[in-house]
This record gives structure tokens, sequence and C-alpha cells, in this order.
């Protein structure tokens, strides 16, 4: 197959690649710039969605690893497509931050949901088989925007915080969904289907806190952050506020259809210091 990768730059991208090459697929490659040695696995060629889009040349699938919403918006300006599938990721926050009492949470659960349906809607004009896949916290590939960001700081601060917490955690590899989405171009009963994504394993907050300290290759030092500190935290860090109040929620996924039609089992959570590292 010939396939259009975008956000082929992103954890998801760098994951996908290498599996696609495997396949034998031709993949042409949706970036602002080339990534870093792949150069030789894809025709790369410049643009982004939805408004600097090239001329693009016939591919018989999509999938897509950048905003739902631009890519709706991209496809409801096409009359026809070349492509027969789309697979595109969205996230489990659309469910799981819709009834979030911080205001930005439940924006982002809007337009995630409102992705979603615009590209269910324009799939169904263009005669495009469709699948959504909503994976849970994401890492693996040192290019996530939660979990590496506090091993590295944790790494130059030597200290390590612990926020409390009860509620469980799903965190997914980014290899994990990238052979979700591939497995999806390729299987007709996922078609029609919003497939939720989760790691092999659930597990407390401060328990995949500590996993995330034990994979380090130096020492920190452990700080337990009580329960009492954290509407402080929450007023003197509003981008945390979010992050916080959700310490007690479950944040999980259902992979029974992940497991049953696309034959994907997710690997449980077991960091190493290498999964903080730079992607290359």
């Amino acid at each position: 197959m010939r396939i259009l990768l975008t956000g082929a730059t992103s954890q998801l991208g760098h994951a996908a690649l290498p599996l696609l090459a495997d396949a034998g697929d031709g993949v042409i490659a949706l970036s602002r710039a080339p990534g870093p040695g792949h150069s030789a696995a894809a025709e790369w060629l410049p643009g982004a969605l939805p408004d600097a889009m090239p001329a693009m040349p016939p591919h018989d699938a999509i999938i897509s690893f950048g905003p739902l919403d631009g890519l709706a918006e991209w496809l409801s300006k096409q009359a026809a497509t070349s492509a027969r599938i789309i697979v595109a990721t969205s996230s489990m926050s659309a469910v799981s931050k819709r009834d979030s009492n911080v205001p930005g949470d439940r924006a982002v659960a809007e337009r995630l949901q409102r992705g979603e349906q615009a590209l269910q809607r324009e799939c169904e004009r263009l005669g495009v088989r469709w699948t959504i896949l909503r994976p849970t916290m994401i890492y693996g590939v040192g290019l996530d925007r939660y979990l590496t960001p506090i091993a590295r700081r944790a790494l130059r601060w030597r200290m390590f915080p612990l926020p409390p917490g009860r509620g469980l955690r799903q965190p997914v590899h980014a290899q994990d969904v990238a052979q979700a989405a591939v497995s999806a171009v390729r299987n007709e009963a996922a078609g029609s289907r919003v497939i939720e994504l989760g790691g092999g394993e659930r597990l407390r907050v401060d328990e995949m806190f500590r996993r995330v300290r034990d994979s380090l290759d130096r020492a920190t030092l452990p700080l337990a952050v009580p329960s009492a500190a954290l509407p402080l935290a929450s007023r003197l860090l509003p981008r945390l506020r979010g992050a916080l109040s959700r310490l007690d929620q479950d944040l999980v996924a259902d992979n029974t259809v992940v497991a049953e039609v696309l034959g994907v089992h997710p690997r449980p959570f077991r960091p190493e210091m290498v999964t903080w590292g730079a992607a290359s």
C-alpha cells in the first residue's frame, strides 16, 4: 500500500515509520521538515494540515497523528480522494475531560469530540472507511509532554516530587499505538469504529510516578507532596490545575476491541532510562 502519514515527526510518527517500512508499504510522510534519520524510510513532503498542504500524489490510505479537526477541514475541501481508508488518533481526553471543573480541559474535550464527528462526516461523504483511535497517556520515545518532562526535570534537579493520587492510570507506549494504527489500515472489521487504547497495565498514580523515578539512572530525592498542598499548587501553577484535579480520578481505557479486532496487546508500564531519551 501507499500510505500518507501526517504527524510524521510526532512521537507516533516516529514509532510508525519503521513499522510501515517493515511491512513494505510506501510512505508519503507529511511534516514541516523531514524527520532526522528517516529520510530514506519515506517520501517526505513539506506541509501541514489544513491549509499548507502540497499537491498530493495518489495514496491508498491515510494514517493521521495530527489534529483531527485539521484533517477534517482539509478533507472538506476535497471533491474526491484516492484514499480508501483513514485511521486517525484522538484521545481518551475526549471522555475524561468532558466533565472537568477546569474550563480549559472541557475545551479540549469539546474540540476532540467535534474533530471526531467532523472526520466521520467527511469520510462518509467521500466514501472512505474510517477508524478513530482514542489512546490514553502516550509515552515511550522521549517526545511526550507529560512523563518525559517530569523525568528530565528530576534528572536536572536531583529531586522527584511524588504527588498523592488514588486514581488509576494506563500509560500506553507509542509503539503500541502505532501498531494499532497500522493494523487498523488492513482490518476491515476496524471500520466505522472509535477504539479505546490503553497500556497493558492499570496502576495507581503514585505507583506510576514511583516507576518513573526508579527508571532513572541517577539518584533523586523523593519529595512526597501532601494533599493539603495541592490547592496552593493549582493556584501557583495554572497549567497543572487540570492534572492535579484528576489525581483521584481513574483515566483508563477498555482494551477489548483493540485486542480482539486489531490483535494488539499493549505492554505493561515498565519504563527504562532510554524511555526518556530524545528520539533520533
